[in-house]
C-alpha cells in the first residue's frame, strides 16, 4: 500500500487518541479577514535551516495565489541558537531598514514602496527558553515588550511555537502551554508547529523530521512548519499546494494534512 494511503488509515484510527495539544485555549485564533502577506520572523536556526522556513513559505503562498504572487514576501532576522532577548525588535523595524529591497523571481532587486514593509511579525524564543526555569521570565518579558514595539510599528505579533526535540517528547505540552498563555496575554496569534511536529510522530513514527542533532528540523521538518504556518497565516488549508520543497508527492500531502488538521484542531475551528 502506498504510504499516502497507510497515513490516511492511520489518521482515521489515531485522531481521537491525539493528545499533545495546550491545555490553555487560544483566544486569537485568525488574522482575517486582512491576512498578512508581507511577514518578518524574527528568531533563530530553527527558522533558517534548509534554506530557511519562511522562504518556503513564500513559494507555498505565491504558488496558491498566482496572480497576487509578487504581494508575499517574507524575511528572516535570525541568530543562531538565540532568545527573543538577543534580538533588537525596535531596530529590526527601523524605517527604511530591513524589507527596502527584496529579489523578484528573475532575481532582479526590487525597491519596495517606503514605509511600513511587514504586515505581522512571527517571533520564536530559543527551542527551551518559554520552558527552562532559570529562562521562562526572560520568555515572558520579551513577548510582551517585543509585541508592544511590533504594534507601535502599526505590525501584528505572531507567535511560532516551536517543537521537542526527537528525545525528549514530553516538551511538546509544556511548549504549547507556554506559547498560548504568552499569545493570550498579548493578543498574538500563535502557530501551533510544535502540535504539528507531535501529530506526525505519532502518526507515521518512520518519517524522520530531525536534523542527526535531534533539535534542528530535517526538510521534511521544515516543510511540516511552513505547511502550518501558511495554515496560521492565511486562513487557507496547504492540502494540494503545489509547492512541496522537493518532497515525493506523498509525504507531502501527508504533512499538508497533518498541518491543517493541527492548525484546525488548536483553533477550534
Amino acid at each position: 500500500m502506498r504510504l499516502f494511503a497507510r497515513v490516511m488509515v492511520a489518521m482515521c484510527l489515531a485522531v481521537a487518541g491525539f493528545n499533545a495539544q495546550a491545555q490553555t485555549k487560544p483566544k486569537v485564533t485568525s488574522l482575517g479577514p486582512d491576512f498578512p502577506k508581507a511577514a518578518l520572523f524574527v528568531g533563530n536556526s530553527f527558522f533558517y535551516y534548509n534554506n530557511g522556513m519562511p522562504g518556503h513559505l513564500t513559494f507555498m503562498e505565491r504558488a496558491a495565489d498566482a496572480a497576487n504572487k509578487a504581494a508575499y514576501r517574507n524575511t528572516m532576522a535570525t541568530i543562531g541558537g538565540s532568545g527573543l532577548d538577543w534580538h533588537d525588535m525596535d531596530n529590526l523595524l527601523r524605517p527604511a531598514g530591513l524589507g527596502a529591497y527584496s529579489f523578484d523571481e528573475q532575481n532582479n532587486v526590487v525597491f519596495n514602496k517606503p514605509g511600513r514593509q511587514y504586515d505581522a511579525v512571527v517571533m520564536m524564543d530559543c527551542s527551551q527558553c518559554p520552558i527552562h526555569p532559570q529562562l521562562k521570565d526572560a520568555f515572558t518579558t520579551f513577548v510582551k515588550k517585543d509585541s508592544e514595539i511590533v504594534r507601535a510599528h502599526g505590525m501584528r505579533p505572531v507567535l511560532f511555537m516551536s517543537w521537542a526535540y526527537a528525545d525528549k517528547p514530553e516538551m511538546t505540552e509544556a511548549l504549547a502551554e507556554a506559547y498560548t498563555t504568552a499569545g493570550n496575554a498579548n493578543d498574538a496569534l500563535v502557530i501551533p508547529a510544535g502540535l504539528a511536529f507531535a501529530r506526525v510522530r505519532k502518526l507515521q513514527p518512520e518519517l524522520n523530521l530531525y536534523a542527526p542533532d535531534k533539535r534542528h528540523p530535517s526538510p521534511a521538518g521544515t516543510y511540516l512548519a511552513a505547511c502550518v504556518t501558511y495554515a496560521a497565516l492565511t486562513g487557507r488549508s496547504p492540502i494540494g499546494n503545489s509547492y512541496v520543497m522537493g518532497l515525493d508527492a506523498d509525504t507531502a500531502q501527508l504533512l499538508q494534512k497533518a498541518a491543517w488538521d493541527t492548525a484546525q484542531e488548536y483553533y477550534g475551528r
